[in-house]
């Protein structure tokens, strides 16, 4: 683990061994963290909290600089160990690193330029300000799908804010992040930022609970941020909730067949469709489908599987068994209930070891069906026709989750309908699963709390205070007693 900036192992001496999810061999192993041991990161946090508080702006910035380059002087060992670990092909994870550094770069100087606000005062000769200040230790729960930049989403604005932080990340892929840290923030004095292993029940509810930390930062499954939730609803901590989605893809009638197969095949499976925003429900005009969805299936059954370190790998593992089986149980009740796979659904057989499982299409599925439901976090298409552009936002809108949606149209009217109506926190026109390091990123309903990127993800780590100072401090006419006027 990292506590203090070093090295340091658990009190419980066990260990989490960490698989390659494409050969299933273990890679390496950390340390099996306890509460003993978030006792001592969180106490490490506490202690540095203050003098880091009272860095200056600057100063913070330029070290939240240093941290990038150092990331980018390390670049090709990141991605590689990413790769191991997580499973994704080496271009996505070279993807990954560079948004990770630049995010770091993003917040250094954004961390410097906003302080608060001088607002009009009530009365001549007063002064009210509007002042920023960071929560205190903030801890940071990050999953395996994107383990490094959903991190810095939450350490980089954490830190600009002036906060100290205590990382937990998943117990799949915490090789990279204990790399990062080290390689990264060595440099940052002791305590700023600390990194803690082991499992969630063990490591992350004490993390969740413990006092001292007024800030949960927590990225994954929805039912996990409810588990949460209820584990923090006594404390009244601030918290930040990335959870679950179940993305829709419109096709408007004008939509592109060409473009919009493309773009389908990417939003719907990259990271094998292990992506928090992947597209999960396609729907597309009933007089479209036979010819989009044969167009669809044709080009996804050109897709290459293989370990994600492979230069020819279009498509890698998913992470681990339990996902695996998840996403056949779903396919497999879709077909029972009248669904067909047009290509894929079935483990690749000509790959004897990893968690590989072919990417999907189905058609003739309804919203009865789990598939089109429950989050599937897998590399499936399923495709439902719709007859009118009302019918297709009411389906967008029918689900628990509101994260993103996707509309491919270049009809003007169409698109202020979507992105008006359809409930979502993050609206792609013809451009789908781009982010924006100036624009928010976050859910409605059950897709979660808060926001990160943009202004919005600084906003999440400082509380507000108004400071109301009248300079002369006379006596005022209105106080008692009353009548004496």
């Amino acid at each position: 683990m990292w506590i203090n900036n070093g090295r340091t192992d658990s009190a419980s001496g066990q260990v989490i061994e960490v698989t390659d999810p494409a050969t299933e061999e273990v890679l390496d192993t950390v340390p099996a963290g306890t509460a003993e041991d978030v006792e001592r990161a969180v106490a490490a946090a506490r202690a540095a909290f203050p003098a880091w508080r009272q860095t200056i702006a600057v100063e913070r910035a330029q070290m939240l600089h240093q941290a990038a380059a150092k990331m980018r002087d390390h670049f090709d060992e990141l991605v590689r160990l990413l790769t191991l670990e997580e499973g994704k092909p080496v271009p996505e994870n070279k993807e990954e690193i560079d948004w990770s550094l630049n995010t770091l770069d993003y917040y250094a100087e954004l961390g410097r330029h906003i302080r608060g606000r001088v607002i009009p005062s009530p009365a001549v000769g007063q002064l009210s300000l509007v002042l920023k200040e960071p929560y205190g230790v903030v801890g940071c729960i990050v999953p395996w799908n994107y383990p490094i930049l959903l991190l810095m989403w939450k350490l980089a604005p954490a830190l600009a804010a002036g906060n100290t932080v205590v990382v937990k990340p998943s117990t799949l892929t915490p090789l990279t992040t204990l790399r990062m840290v080290e390689v990264a923030f060595g440099h940052f004095p002791p305590g700023v930022v600390n990194v803690i292993t082991g499992r969630g029940e063990e490591v992350g509810d004490a993390l969740v609970t413990h006092p001292d930390v007024p800030v949960i930062a927590f990225t994954g499954s929805t039912a996990v941020g409810q588990h949460i939730a209820r584990l923090t609803a006594s404390q009244m901590k601030k918290l930040h909730l990335e959870l679950g989605g179940k993305d829709p893809f419109v096709l408007a009638d004008d939509a592109p067949l060409e473009v919009a197969v493309e773009a389908l095949a990417y939003a719907a499976l990259i990271n094998a469709g292990q992506v928090c925003t992947s597209t999960e429900r396609v729907y597309v005009p009933r007089s479209m489908l036979p010819r989009f969805a044969e167009a669809l299936a044709e080009r996804v059954s050109r897709l290459r599987l293989g370990p994600g370190i492979e230069p020819t790998t279009d498509i890698g593992p998913m992470i681990g068994e339990p996902y695996r089986a998840r996403v056949e149980e779903h396919v497999a009740e879709a077909v029972a209930r009248g669904a067909r796979v047009l290509v894929g659904g079935r483990r690749p057989p000509h790959l004897e070891h990893g968690f590989f499982y072919e990417p999907t299409v189905l058609v003739d599925v309804d919203h009865s069906m789990r598939i089109m439901r429950e989050e599937t976090f897998g590399p499936t298409i399923p495709i439902m026709a719709y007859d009118t552009f009302d019918q297709a936002i009411a389906l967008a809108n029918d689900t628990d989750y509101g994260l993103g949606a996707c509309l491919y149209t270049h009809d003007a009217r169409k698109v202020r309908r979507f992105y008006e109506e359809v409930r979502a926190g993050t609206i792609w026109i013809n451009d789908p699963l781009t982010d924006n390091y100036a624009g928010p990123f976050g859910g409605m309903k059950m897709s979660g709390t808060g926001r990160e990127l943009g202004e919005e993800g600084l906003e999440e780590f400082w509380q507000t205070k108004h400071v109301h100072w009248d300079i002369e401090g006379g006596v005022k006419e209105y106080w008692y007693p009353y009548g004496q006027n």
